[in-house]
């Protein structure tokens, strides 16, 4: 993402910005570069730096009273203070076993509220032409041919992304070179461990993918205090934590990403992710995002084609209960002719959970001879659960196929009946219907470990029990 900042914003005093904003910039403004070495060969970035944190200090945390926050009230965000008390989790050893996939148990980076674990970490046995690093490690001699990619993204203007800009201090990079095929998973882990205070971490990923290149991304949000193997290091408290990420995607000409984001923040968590997507021509971008976990949640999903004839693939899936609140905004530009898009976003919500959805493809008139389509399907286990959906198409080209469409249901009880009749109790049969609503999404994930672990999930819910 390119932040501009115009000359009125950069002209208004700080009187209108947002003072909470300004604390949490200034925070994070102490520790730039201080865990990155030789950090004049990242001098370029702190250009962008200063724009982003201009554009911080003259914003304000979003309010219901926008249009693309209406149903998301943030204002229990600012009544917590958060800080960085996150160097000192940097000695604290974790059993990483039971969160490594099998397929992807050496090409792993992972980092620790926001901080890069190196003993954590696993990068072995890469084909030649990929590089798995943060971005201290990127190799000296590329390390100028980032500057074409990191923080170069177009896209909406944000406030959150702003700060992650303004403030991150490292990032995952994953760089896939010209016509390499990399067969083995990438998995990049973003562990939440609890603290003395609320802590907030930034995570900042890049990926690139080269010309004719084709690699699978797994993009894990988590939060695991249990494997902490000395608990008594922390005092855990109240389990507050912030992630607010960004993770940036070239797909270049005729290249392939297939990326699985998951959420599984701990239920008193604030997440805000922003992922954004160019697609030049030829390209195959697949996303598929599983939210599970935070209190509140949001990603923000961006995908700009710059080329003729690109395959955007949208597979969404979230599941909520108790009083979560889980928002999806999604945007797909179809600038060039013969572009196809295809989005499907399901929703499970219990008890008094709120889940959002709003997507929208443009489809101007240069992309002729475009295909998209768009559903969204929601499935409420409660009648205190509440969804609110917004699919959206925009089009003005005149030779289109395009659609769209929303439901929203409950179990059925003559399905409930059907499968009572053939011997299972009313419990299991709900769980059967659940399982079936989730698989069509859980099933599009290329990981096989990966997929049974949330199908477990899903096997394991207890909020499915009908209103009492």
């Amino acid at each position: 993402m390119s932040i501009q900042v115009s000359q009125n914003q950069a002209s208004n005093t700080l009187v209108n910005g947002d003072p909470y904003l300004s604390e949490l910039l200034n925070q994070f403004q102490e520790l730039i570069f201080e865990e990155v070495p030789q950090p004049e060969t990242f001098a370029w970035l702190q250009q962008v730096r200063d724009r982003a944190a201009n554009f911080v200090r003259h914003s304000t945390i979003p309010t219901t009273r926008e249009e693309e926050w209406r149903f998301t009230d943030l204002s229990s965000l600012r009544q917590v203070k958060f800080n960085l008390e996150t160097r000192e989790f940097w000695s604290i050893k974790f059993d990483i076993t039971q969160l490594t996939l099998p397929e992807a148990v050496d090409s792993r980076l992972v980092f620790v509220n926001g901080i890069f674990s190196p003993d954590l970490s696993s990068v072995a046995d890469l084909p030649e032409g990929i590089w798995v690093e943060d971005l201290a490690g990127f190799p000296l001699e590329y390390r100028s041919r980032l500057q074409n990619y990191l923080v170069q993204e177009q896209g909406t203007e944000e406030v959150f992304t702003a700060l992650n800009t303004a403030a991150f201090t490292n990032a995952s990079v994953v760089w896939v070179g010209k016509n390499v095929v990399v067969e083995t998973p990438i998995h990049l882990l973003f562990l939440s461990i609890p603290g003395n205070s609320p802590i907030l971490s930034q995570p900042r990923s890049l990926v690139v993918a080269e010309s004719g290149s084709s690699v699978t991304l797994i993009e894990d949000y988590l939060y695991q205090p249990t494997n902490i193997e000395d608990p008594d290091q922390i005092e855990l408290g109240e389990v507050v934590h912030f992630t607010n990420a960004v993770t940036e995607i070239w797909v270049e000409e005729n290249a392939q990403v297939n990326h699985t984001r998951i959420q599984q923040e701990s239920a008193e968590a604030f997440h805000i992710g922003k992922t954004s997507v160019s697609q030049a021509r030829d390209s195959r971008y697949t996303c598929n995002a599983i939210n599970l976990g935070a209190k509140l949640s949001r990603h923000n999903l961006e995908i700009l084609q710059t080329g003729e004839q690109t395959e955007t693939t949208l597979n969404g899936l979230t599941m909520i209960f108790g009083k979560q609140l889980e928002d999806t905004h999604s945007t797909i530009a179809l600038n060039h002719p013969h572009g196809t898009s295809e989005q499907l976003h399901k929703c499970i919500v219990g008890d008094r959970a709120h889940a959002v959805f709003n997507g929208k493809v443009f489809v101007p008139k240069p992309a002729q001879l475009t295909n998209a389509a768009q559903l969204n399907r929601n499935l409420l286990l409660s009648s205190k659960a509440r969804v609110d959906t917004k699919p959206q198409l925009e089009i003005t080209a005149d030779n289109v196929k395009c659609a769209h469409g929303a439901t929203v249901s409950q179990l059925e009880d003559d399905e409930i009946f059907y499968l009572q009749s053939r011997g299972i109790d009313e419990n299991d049969a709900r769980k059967l219907l659940v399982n079936a609503f989730a698989a069509e999404v859980i099933n599009k994930i290329p990981i096989p470990s990966l997929r049974k672990i949330l199908l477990n999930i899903v096997n394991n819910l207890k909020s499915i029990s009908p209103d009492s």
